[in-house]
């Protein structure tokens, strides 16, 4: 098969499985970002068990292969009744993945807030909840903005592992042309288009860091 009729066969059929690619990316991230909300303020906030099983939830999904986690979920849960179809268990398991480091990133975040936010909040009567959702935690998204972001073009590479149990993302479609032409070059062309998402994205943190940056912030870490 000539390159050029090889390539207007390939190309538009591996592109078919960007927009799923780049679902699961979201909603993967999307996951991720509300569990490690909800971590990064039981760990510094709550009280024992919680901040154990937090902190044992986070070791868990950062210490274990993405991939194992993706065939307990797919594969291990079906056992106990519970069943997904392999694009929620995909999602699901790479979300839970990512709300792991997702949580470490916030609570870096937090930490590095001067603590006399927290007491000049707490000296206008506001709970402790009400002070991680108003005044803390709008603070640490902004500082962690570029390590977030840096986590979702991670995100984008990691949902090919959601290949292994079928999801017909954009690795797979590249599996399926390899095997049907017999041409393994075919992955750069995977590769290229991986490249063409990650390093915009990659771009887009350097702008968002400068965007979103806390005046005086820098100055006060000094």
């Amino acid at each position: 098969m000539e390159l050029e009729t090889l390539l207007l066969r390939v190309i538009p059929y591996i592109l078919g499985g960007v927009p799923v690619t780049l679902q699961l990316t979201a909603l993967s991230f999307t996951l991720g970002l509300l569990l490690g909300s909800l971590l990064a303020a039981a760990r510094i906030f709550g009280r024992q068990p919680i901040t154990a099983l937090v902190t044992g939830y986070i070791e868990f999904f950062r210490g274990t292969p993405l991939l194992v986690q993706i065939f307990f979920i797919y594969f291990g849960l079906p056992a106990l009744g519970i069943r997904f179809d392999p694009f929620t268990a995909a999602m699901l398991a790479i979300g839970f993945n990512s709300g792991a480091y997702q949580a470490e990133i916030l609570r870096s975040a937090i930490k590095g807030i001067p603590e006399e936010q927290f007491l000049s909040a707490e000296s206008l009567g506001l709970t402790t909840g009400q002070i991680y959702r108003h005044v803390i935690f709008p603070q640490a998204l902004r500082i962690a903005t570029p390590a977030l972001v840096n986590e979702l073009v991670a995100l984008v590479k990691y949902t090919s592992l959601a290949s292994i149990i079928g999801v017909a993302e954009l690795f797979r479609k590249t599996e399926y042309m390899v095997s049907y032409t017999f041409r393994p070059e075919i992955y750069l062309i995977s590769a290229a288009i991986y490249l063409a998402i990650c390093v915009p994205a990659s771009q887009l943190s350097k702008k968002l860091e400068t965007r979103f940056a806390i005046p005086g912030y820098r100055r006060a870490l000094v």
